[in-house]
Protein backbone atom coordinates (compact mmCIF):
# COMPACT_ATOMS: atom_id res chain seq x y z
CA UNK A 1 0.00 0.00 0.00
CA UNK A 2 0.83 3.41 -0.60
CA UNK A 3 0.88 6.41 1.02
CA UNK A 4 1.07 10.08 0.69
CA UNK A 5 0.91 12.24 4.34
CA UNK A 6 0.41 15.56 4.56
CA UNK A 7 0.71 18.14 7.96
CA UNK A 8 -0.30 21.49 8.96
CA UNK A 9 -1.26 22.41 12.62
CA UNK A 10 -4.14 24.48 14.17
CA UNK A 11 -4.69 26.35 17.91
CA UNK A 12 -7.63 25.84 19.35
CA UNK A 13 -9.34 26.41 23.41
CA UNK A 14 -11.53 23.84 25.06
CA UNK A 15 -12.02 22.80 28.28
CA UNK A 16 -12.71 19.11 28.90
CA UNK A 17 -15.42 18.66 31.58
CA UNK A 18 -15.46 15.68 33.65
CA UNK A 19 -13.63 14.34 36.71
CA UNK A 20 -11.08 12.46 34.75
CA UNK A 21 -9.26 14.66 32.86
CA UNK A 22 -8.38 16.47 36.22
CA UNK A 23 -6.80 20.10 35.69
CA UNK A 24 -7.94 19.82 31.89
CA UNK A 25 -11.55 20.29 33.02
CA UNK A 26 -10.93 23.77 32.62
CA UNK A 27 -10.45 26.41 29.84
CA UNK A 28 -7.03 25.91 28.17
CA UNK A 29 -5.31 26.21 25.08
CA UNK A 30 -3.40 23.65 22.80
CA UNK A 31 -1.77 23.38 19.81
CA UNK A 32 -1.99 20.04 17.78
CA UNK A 33 0.43 19.19 14.65
CA UNK A 34 -2.16 17.32 12.38
CA UNK A 35 -0.61 14.78 9.98
CA UNK A 36 -3.43 13.23 7.37
CA UNK A 37 -2.22 10.34 5.28
CA UNK A 38 -3.92 9.09 2.20
CA UNK A 39 -3.54 5.54 1.43
CA UNK A 40 -3.92 3.57 -2.12
CA UNK A 41 -3.32 0.18 -3.12
CA UNK A 42 -1.17 1.15 -6.39
CA UNK A 43 0.55 4.61 -8.18
CA UNK A 44 -1.21 6.32 -11.33
CA UNK A 45 0.66 6.26 -14.60
CA UNK A 46 2.30 9.48 -13.49
CA UNK A 47 3.85 7.28 -10.33
CA UNK A 48 1.66 9.35 -7.93
CA UNK A 49 -0.97 7.72 -5.10
CA UNK A 50 -2.35 11.07 -5.34
CA UNK A 51 -1.87 14.73 -5.57
CA UNK A 52 0.02 16.43 -2.86
CA UNK A 53 -1.18 20.09 -3.46
CA UNK A 54 -4.95 18.91 -3.44
CA UNK A 55 -4.08 16.91 -0.18
CA UNK A 56 -2.81 20.17 1.43
CA UNK A 57 -5.12 22.31 0.40
CA UNK A 58 -8.00 19.83 1.53
CA UNK A 59 -6.65 19.44 4.99
CA UNK A 60 -6.33 23.15 5.31
CA UNK A 61 -9.63 24.08 4.39
CA UNK A 62 -10.79 21.23 6.85
CA UNK A 63 -8.72 22.49 9.48
CA UNK A 64 -9.31 26.63 9.01
CA UNK A 65 -12.64 26.21 10.85
CA UNK A 66 -10.72 24.73 13.64
CA UNK A 67 -8.11 27.80 14.18
CA UNK A 68 -7.93 30.02 16.82
CA UNK A 69 -11.40 28.45 17.52
CA UNK A 70 -12.74 28.00 20.84
CA UNK A 71 -14.52 24.37 20.21
CA UNK A 72 -16.65 24.71 23.70
CA UNK A 73 -18.50 27.39 21.35
CA UNK A 74 -19.14 25.29 18.47
CA UNK A 75 -22.57 24.35 18.17
CA UNK A 76 -21.46 20.73 16.14
CA UNK A 77 -20.06 20.51 19.70
CA UNK A 78 -22.23 21.15 22.10
CA UNK A 79 -22.20 18.35 24.71
CA UNK A 80 -19.53 16.89 23.15
CA UNK A 81 -16.02 16.17 24.78
CA UNK A 82 -13.53 17.44 22.48
CA UNK A 83 -10.55 15.01 23.27
CA UNK A 84 -7.62 14.53 20.58
CA UNK A 85 -9.52 10.99 19.88
CA UNK A 86 -12.51 12.73 19.25
CA UNK A 87 -10.88 15.64 16.88
CA UNK A 88 -9.06 13.19 15.02
CA UNK A 89 -12.15 11.35 14.47
CA UNK A 90 -14.37 14.18 13.02
CA UNK A 91 -11.45 15.82 10.84
CA UNK A 92 -11.04 12.17 9.39
CA UNK A 93 -15.18 13.14 8.79
CA UNK A 94 -14.70 16.07 7.08
CA UNK A 95 -11.92 15.15 4.77
CA UNK A 96 -13.49 11.96 3.76
CA UNK A 97 -16.54 14.07 2.63
CA UNK A 98 -14.19 16.15 0.42
CA UNK A 99 -13.26 12.86 -1.30
CA UNK A 100 -15.97 11.35 -1.57
CA UNK A 101 -16.80 14.64 -3.24
CA UNK A 102 -14.16 14.58 -5.51
CA UNK A 103 -11.64 17.12 -3.89
CA UNK A 104 -8.69 15.42 -5.24
CA UNK A 105 -9.90 15.26 -8.63
CA UNK A 106 -9.71 11.87 -10.59
CA UNK A 107 -6.30 10.83 -8.43
CA UNK A 108 -8.76 10.91 -5.43
CA UNK A 109 -10.72 7.79 -6.30
CA UNK A 110 -8.30 5.20 -5.36
CA UNK A 111 -7.91 6.96 -2.13
CA UNK A 112 -8.81 3.28 -0.08
CA UNK A 113 -8.00 4.99 3.44
CA UNK A 114 -7.06 7.83 5.73
CA UNK A 115 -5.53 8.28 8.81
CA UNK A 116 -5.17 11.45 10.89
CA UNK A 117 -3.04 12.04 13.64
CA UNK A 118 -3.55 14.80 16.36
CA UNK A 119 0.26 15.59 17.90
CA UNK A 120 -0.29 17.07 21.09
CA UNK A 121 3.28 17.89 21.96
CA UNK A 122 6.85 15.78 20.95
CA UNK A 123 5.81 13.00 23.40
CA UNK A 124 1.70 12.09 22.92
CA UNK A 125 -0.26 11.90 19.94
CA UNK A 126 -3.82 10.57 18.98
CA UNK A 127 -4.89 9.06 15.85
CA UNK A 128 -8.31 7.52 13.58
CA UNK A 129 -7.88 5.36 11.05
CA UNK A 130 -10.58 3.69 8.72
CA UNK A 131 -11.28 2.91 5.32
CA UNK A 132 -12.95 5.73 3.20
Amino acid sequence: MFAVEVREHIMIAHSLPRDVFGPAQGMHGATFVVDAAFFTEDIDENGLAIDIGLATSILKDVLAPFNYANLDEMPEFKGKVTTTEFLAREIFRRIAEKIRAGGLGLGGEPVRKLRITLHESHVARGWYEADI
